[in-house]
């Protein structure tokens, strides 16, 4: 399957399903947009993200249906109402959009050199990321939103599983509810994580759908985590950073492995 015959068989597939979008296909980008009708809301899909795991997974094409079938339904127009228990922080790349299509600027927070804190208001089967005119039609401020939103977050339950390369440990949290990478935010988990490590704690979040958290003991660990950020955000459909992060109990560090095995250079973004 190319990206052509993807692009081709995404939109079959949501036709199936409802015939009020349109779309467009930026072929230099590789990008699919689909948007409603009615309003001209809608989301952008990159087909070079998800042509390889489609290669790999049937049943790929239906989730990205899925997810973009929610996504429009969610986006008609229509009040919205304020539910306390549905803000949520999101992590997002620093070169993500601040603003909607149509202009409105994002809530966001500063986060690291690589990443910002956006907010979302979620629907259980997808969310939407909040605006300040969404924010003013919930009839809160931001530090009330913010407020929630870590009320929240503390409530995400975690669970990892775990695996072990020449005395390296990786731990893998992914339950793809949508804020595996929001995790990060969570202090108390990482710090419950730093103590129990022996060598030096690395943490991941190649895209929106997964946090890896490394206890790198020796040159081969810091190799095996490069490998894995690269090959994580190659495959992710949100993808947020390929970078490492090295956490010393408190701030978060982004650090570019340089092929440790090979010349034992690390470097480390100030």
């Amino acid at each position: 399957m190319n990206i052509f015959q993807l692009r081709d068989r995404i939109i079959e597939k949501l036709k199936e399903k409802r015939d009020d979008f349109q779309t467009a296909f930026d072929r230099e980008e590789e990008m699919l947009r689909v948007e409603r009708i009615d309003n001209g809301k809608g989301l952008d899909i990159a087909l070079s993200k998800a042509v390889d795991k489609a290669k790999k997974d049937d049943k790929f094409v239906d989730e990205v249906v899925y997810y973009i079938d929610e996504t429009l339904e969610r986006m008609k127009e229509g009040e919205l109402t304020l539910d306390e228990n549905a803000i949520y922080p999101v992590v997002r790349s620093t070169s993500f959009h601040k603003e909607t299509k149509s202009g409105l600027p994002f809530i966001t927070d500063d986060h690291t050199n690589e990443t910002n804190i956006y907010y979302a208001l979620d629907f259980e089967k997808s969310y939407r990321l909040i605006d300040e005119e969404l924010l003013n039609s919930l009839g809160i401020d931001k530090a009330a939103l913010k407020k929630l939103a870590w009320k929240n977050l503390e409530k995400l339950p975690i669970s990892y599983k775990k695996d072990t390369i020449q005395e390296n440990d990786f731990y893998f949290i992914n339950h793809n509810d949508g804020y595996d990478a929001t995790r990060i935010l969570n202090d108390a988990f990482l710090g419950e994580m730093y103590h129990s490590m022996e060598g030096e704690m690395m943490v991941g979040l190649p895209h929106q759908d997964v946090l890896i958290i490394a206890d790198v003991k020796n040159n081969v660990g810091y190799d095996v985590m490069a490998q894995m950020m690269m090959q994580y955000f190659a495959e992710g459909l949100t993808p947020i950073t390929s970078l490492s992060f090295s956490y010393d109990g408190d701030k978060l560090q982004p650090v570019f492995i340089l092929g440790k095995q090979q010349n034992n250079k690390r470097g480390r973004e100030e």
